[in-house]
């Protein structure tokens, strides 16, 4: 579909997903506004690349060219209320208004859609789709749930009709893509808030699978189990170490907790191939981004290039907040990481015990939203207590309302490893005057505001 708007005004401009949507446009020639109520790195860069945006609530504050149902299309995160004073002037005045997913959508269209969901590990995934399109097969555009370092961007612009996206459960908003090629990595309990019941929220996974195009293909992580009804794709599974149809075998852990491993294909196997980044969690997303890859070429009745892929897997530089490195020394590890769901925590958690053995873990944890804190408080203690000693903040609250009784201590009384609690203010100065040796920061909210300062006074102790 063609967007015939000049004028594109952003409810919740400085979400990731959002962003990345702006910058599609800024770089089409429109014209972009929008508010957010935070004003984050992510919007001061919208700014510069031209977009108009504020940040308090206020009908008055729109600009005026974007005052025209006529000339100006409205596009709302979920995340925005209802009841958001400028979202009722837009619905009022008669304004066309849509949701993030359903722009997406649009912008798929008659494209060759690779898209990759799952409760976690979908945005680091997604993100070496991109990279492998643009390096091993030389196009491909992408909108991304994070910011790739290899392209400085949430959003990739390239050549040919392949389309990157990250498929989001939230608000079922996946269910407004028709991929060719999807990944599913996990689909764990999560979203209660929106689905009610896991088996609810697996029932839209399934669905989402339903919208895989005719002759397309699926690709699924071994042990997730989902029904798969549509009879018209083949499904293949996926997996780290485990032999399916894709995985990888004869690992090696190197120094740093990089890898070398063989990946086996069901009609090739690339030995000696490395990750430009650690952790285990990686190399198994690594699989699902080359199965997306092969199914891509066979759709397109090609073949994979053995040697670019393997020098697309050795140059990925990863995704700002998954596994990035503020420090790495003998005597002083600080990484820092967004997971914010138990199982993400678990394979995070496991991963940098085993790129480091022997040495002592604090992990540091930001819990996101009442609702998310409320259904999983024991399998968010039961991930933690992998680590050696657990900082807890207060629990980030971002779009929700308190929810009595639902504290950060429900999973500070289940913790089974020395457990305390601080405040966002006064983290770096506890921590300062802790042992520490190796430390990772976990969380969706605005932990990552520490990170900097968390690294200096690290570095020092160090």
């Amino acid at each position: 579909m063609e967007i015939q708007y000049q004028n594109i005004y952003f409810l919740g401009i400085g979400g990731i997903g959002m962003s990345a949507l702006a910058r599609f446009f800024l770089h089409e020639g429109r014209n972009v506004a929008g508010y957010d109520r935070t004003r984050t790195p992510l919007c001061e860069e919208l700014e510069q690349e031209g977009a108009a945006i504020h940040y308090e609530e206020g009908v008055e504050l729109i600009p005026e060219p974007f005052r025209n149902p006529q000339t100006t299309l409205v596009v709302y995160t979920p995340a925005v209320p209802t009841d958001h004073a400028e979202y009722r002037w837009f619905t009022e005045k008669g304004f066309r208004i849509e949701k993030r997913s359903q722009m997406l959508g649009h912008l798929s269209e008659g494209k060759f859609v690779m898209a990759v969901a799952g409760t976690h590990g979908k945005t680091t995934t997604s993100t070496l789709v991109a990279w492998l399109n643009h390096r091993a097969a030389g196009e491909g555009s992408a909108f991304l749930g994070g910011i790739s370092k290899n392209f400085s961007s949430n959003l990739v612009l390239g050549r040919g009709d392949r389309l990157a996206v990250e498929a989001d459960e939230f608000d079922r908003s996946f269910l407004r893509l028709n991929p060719d090629v999807a990944v599913v990595t996990s689909a764990d309990p999560d979203h209660l808030d929106i689905y009610g019941t896991h088996e609810k929220m697996k029932e839209a996974f399934t669905e989402f699978i339903d919208r895989i195009k005719p002759g397309g293909s699926l690709i699924i992580k071994s042990g997730v189990e989902l029904e798969v009804r549509n009879r018209e794709i083949t499904c293949y599974r996926y997996s780290f170490d485990t032999p399916c149809d894709f995985y990888a075998r004869n690992l090696h852990l190197t120094q740093g907790g990089y890898y070398l491993f063989d990946l086996v294909m069901p009609d090739a196997v690339y030995e000696g191939c490395s990750l430009g980044i650690p952790g285990w969690v990686n190399i198994e997303n690594a699989v699902a981004a080359v199965a997306a890859l092969w199914c891509a070429a066979r759709a397109r009745k090609g073949w994979l290039d053995r040697d670019l892929v393997m020098r697309a897997l050795s140059s990925f530089s990863g995704v700002k907040r998954r596994f990035e490195f503020y420090l790495n020394t003998p005597r002083q590890v600080y990484m820092d990481d967004y997971a914010h769901h138990p199982r993400e925590l678990a394979a995070a958690i496991s991963s940098v015990k085993k790129m480091f053995p022997d040495r002592r873990l604090l992990a540091i944890f930001q819990p996101h939203l009442y609702t998310r804190t409320r259904d999983l408080y024991e399998e968010f203690a039961e991930a933690l207590s992998l680590a050696d000693e657990v900082v807890l903040l207060p629990i980030y609250p971002a779009r929700e309302e308190p929810i009595p009784g639902i504290t950060s201590e429900l999973i500070a009384e289940r913790v089974k490893v020395p457990c305390q609690i601080f405040t966002r203010e006064e983290l770096v100065s506890r921590v300062g005057r802790m042992p520490t040796d190796v430390v990772v920061s976990f969380g969706a909210g605005n932990i990552d505001a520490c990170c900097q300062n968390l690294a200096a006074m690290l570095s020092r102790k160090g």
